[in-house]
């Protein structure tokens, strides 16, 4: 215990000195500090509240069919969503969701996570993933608050698995009423270490990808830009699948090439690859797609590509060819495109069942990757096959934010 408070302190600490030079550092510091004020000012303690807490983005997509159909479920409630991580926060700030505070989560000492959640009753508590907090589960039970984790998903490398944190799977076993896993392995390896409340629901992101498709998924101009051309959605890329789009698009001349970048200050880095290419920003009618011709689209804002993948024909999806983590990948395989990235990923079980169904494939780099997408852009039954297979993986996944929700009610009733 005194070596976690100790980590808190030097956590707290480093992130201040690092807020000196880092902007995001900076905005997280800022925000924790209007958190109190922010649950202050919109919940009483009166008010019922059911919690979701988030690392980042990925977390809050994984957690938010399950949040969603708890409010369905208590309507009267109020809702509350919390991020350690500021990309995640400023991500969904931005948008119309269902929560009444959205805020980030103070530092876990027992001063500031008794001052933030004295201010209402939290009656259904959740972390999604695995982001545990000991004072804040502490606290929590004490309260009388259920308390679950959504998607679980334990690895070998944890620290729960190590000799010096037996203390922290003794805290869990105590304080959370129940986990919900992703995989039957990490149904087993939490069994395994005594956390027998635990069983396999499936991971709750198809829930959300499965629901992509029955919305409007149209994107201006982007029908005159395909026109009769096969399309190849670079989503979330880096400098790697940068090369590998400049590769193929040196020896397909017919195919046409969508890149979103992961961050939009590679945009200027783009153009200078592809001196040709169009910014979205700068299409002011269809006509001037038709009459330019133009093979390849740069994607200068956010909040598209989840559609765009629903016009492709194959994606490749970025962060799997280094150690920052590979980005979404079944937003591109709910549309029935093939889809493909590098294989440097870690803790994504999503991305080696897709690869087992034939649904997509990794590669070691992108010289490796480029003759097997040019040979399977001019292979159209094997593209529609792998296409399909991607679709039936998707379509093959329990519908896990119900079971969860239903086990949730089951046991708020006991």
């Amino acid at each position: 215990m005194f070596f976690y408070n100790l980590f808190i302190r030097l956590l707290i600490s480093g992130m201040r000195v690092g807020a000196v030079f880092n902007y995001k550092l900076k905005k997280g510091l800022a925000g924790r500090r209007q958190s109190c004020d922010l649950v202050k000012g919109k919940f009483s303690t009166e008010d019922k509240v059911i919690w979701m807490h988030a690392a980042s983005l990925g977390e809050y997509e994984q957690g938010l069919p399950v949040l969603e159909k708890l409010k369905d479920q208590y309507p009267a409630y109020k809702i509350l969503v919390t991020f350690f991580s500021p990309s995640g926060y400023d991500n969904v700030i931005k948008k119309n969701t269902i929560a009444d505070v959205i805020c980030y989560l103070p530092f876990d000492t027992e001063k500031w996570v008794k001052e933030f959640t004295c201010n209402f009753k939290t009656d259904i508590f959740f972390t999604v993933k695995y982001d545990y907090w000991y004072h804040l589960l502490e606290e929590l039970k004490t309260q009388g608050t259920k308390i679950y984790v959504v998607s679980a998903l334990f690895y070998e490398t944890q620290v729960f698995f190590k000799a010096y944190g037996r203390w922290f799977v003794k805290q869990l076993k105590k304080n959370v009423d129940f986990f919900f896993h992703q995989t039957k392995h990490s149904t087993a390896l939490a069994k395994g270490i005594g956390l027998k409340n635990s069983m396999t629901t499936g991971d709750t992101r198809y829930d959300r990808v499965r629901k992509l498709r029955s919305r409007d998924n149209s994107v201006d101009f982007i029908e005159e830009f395909k026109q009769d051309c096969k399309v190849i959605i670079f989503g979330s890329s880096w400098e790697a699948e940068e090369r590998l789009a400049e590769m193929i698009a040196a020896k397909n001349r017919d195919v046409k090439i969508i890149i979103a970048p992961h961050d939009l200050k590679r945009v200027e880095h783009l153009k200078t690859i592809f001196p040709a290419a169009i910014l979205y920003s700068q299409i002011t009618d269809k006509q001037s797609l038709k009459y330019l011709n133009v093979k390849v689209l740069i994607i200068d804002c956010i909040g598209l590509l989840s559609k765009l993948y629903s016009y492709g024909d194959l994606a490749v999806v970025g962060g799997g060819f280094h150690s920052k983590g590979l980005h979404n990948i079944l937003e591109a395989a709910t549309f029935g495109i093939p889809v493909f990235f590098g294989d440097q990923y870690t803790k994504n079980p999503e991305a080696d069942e897709l690869i087992a169904r034939n649904g997509g494939k990794s590669f070691e780099d992108e010289f490796f990757a480029a003759p097997y997408l040019l040979a399977l852009l001019n292979n159209d039954a094997s593209l529609q096959k792998m296409g399909d297979n991607a679709m039936q993986f998707i379509e093959s996944q329990p519908i896990a934010s119900q079971i969860i929700v239903d086990q949730i009610v089951q046991k708020q009733l006991s």
